[in-house]
């Protein structure tokens, strides 16, 4: 039984883990070797997508990029946490703290409007806002458990979240940060750790401007992520009002509770690396492999990433979807920028 699950597991996951890390790799060296100022990030995920739709594009290979999306990610994360006190996240401040808040109130409610003026159903229109606000695909899925939506919008909105978020995951290193903030290290990490959908792409997008840029934007995504238990919290009671409606209480059955300290437990690896390190308990070299380790991890997932975004399915999605992510994109910008200005 045990050597029958250990086969299955090898066949669903090694192929797509596989591709990732070789992809990964060969994105360091060419970041390192050609492009150091970009960094293999960018390279990574051009990578995964274009032989994501030609070389690999068989399903064999999903199942293994998901991981690296999603697993190895949170062990980057975790990692992340042995170079990165409490103390440095404190110092983001009362203007800090207010910037999240607002960014990511704000984006729910005006990602909300767009999409029902753009004649998407309450449900979808509250997904789209929590994806964008507070990290991506996984907020998606959370808020789903809540919202119950129709399968194909719970589909349409996570690729229209992460599409939104590989547009922005360029252009916000590439060209608004050194525009408006010459490539400022607390602004620039505010910009993309306020605004990118996913861990990755946040990760990803600062890795462009550097280690002190990525480790900025990690601490203001981290406390979007926290918040994400705050935003349930508010769905649930907006869905339980909405279903209160006499038109609405006969197909009502869930008696679903959201668990108010549901924190991911990436970040609680996170808080208690970070808190060792707060305190100095972390030796040298377990600093040092952690950030090796923390930065393949991150490049093989974006890798992954990469490999499972597919453009026919992002056309077949339609084009109003593309529209209300590419409006909420610049709005998410036009809003950062905004409390940038007046809080950091």
């Amino acid at each position: 039984m045990i050597k029958k699950n250990f086969d299955s597991i090898l066949i669903n996951y090694f192929p797509g883990i596989f591709v990732s890390t070789i992809l990964g790799i060969l994105s360091i060296f060419i970041g390192k070797l050609y492009f150091p100022t970009l960094g293999a990030a960018p390279f990574a995920i051009i990578l995964g997508i274009i032989l994501g739709n030609t070389v690999f594009k068989s399903h064999r290979y999903l199942s293994g990029a998901s991981f690296c999306e999603g697993e190895l990610l949170n062990y980057s994360i975790v990692l992340l946490g042995a170079n990165l006190g409490l103390d440095t996240i404190a110092k983001l401040g009362f203007g800090g703290f207010t910037f999240i808040i607002l960014q990511m109130g704000t984006t729910i409610i005006v990602s909300f409007f767009i999409c029902k003026k753009l004649g998407f159903s309450r449900k979808f229109s509250l997904l789209m806002g929590a994806g964008n606000a507070v990290c991506g695909s996984s907020a998606v899925s959370a808020s789903s458990k809540v919202l119950k939506p129709d399968p194909t919008e719970f589909g349409i909105a996570i690729t229209t979240v992460n599409v939104t978020g590989t547009f922005l995951m360029f252009i916000l290193p590439l060209v608004v940060a050194p525009m408006l903030y010459n490539s400022s290290v607390l602004q620039s990490g505010a910009l993309i750790g306020g605004t990118l959908q996913s861990v990755g792409q946040v990760i990803g997008a600062a890795a462009m401007m550097g280690t002190d840029v990525v480790i900025l934007a990690a601490e203001f995504k981290i406390l979007r992520i926290i918040f994400m238990t705050v935003v349930l919290i508010i769905f649930s009671h907006l869905e339980k009002k909405e279903n209160s409606k006499p038109e609405n209480i006969e197909n009502n059955n869930s008696n679903e509770k959201i668990k108010i300290f549901n924190i991911p437990w990436y970040i609680k690896g996170f808080l208690f690396l970070s808190v060792l390190a707060t305190f100095k308990y972390i030796p040298t070299f377990f600093g040092n492999l952690s950030h090796t380790l923390s930065s393949l991890f991150e490049i093989v997932a974006l890798a992954g990433i990469g490999l499972k975004i597919k453009i026919d399915k992002i056309i077949h999605e339609g084009p109003k979807a593309l529209l209300a992510g590419g409006i909420i994109g610049v709005a998410q910008i036009i809003l950062a920028i905004s409390f940038i200005y007046f809080l950091i």
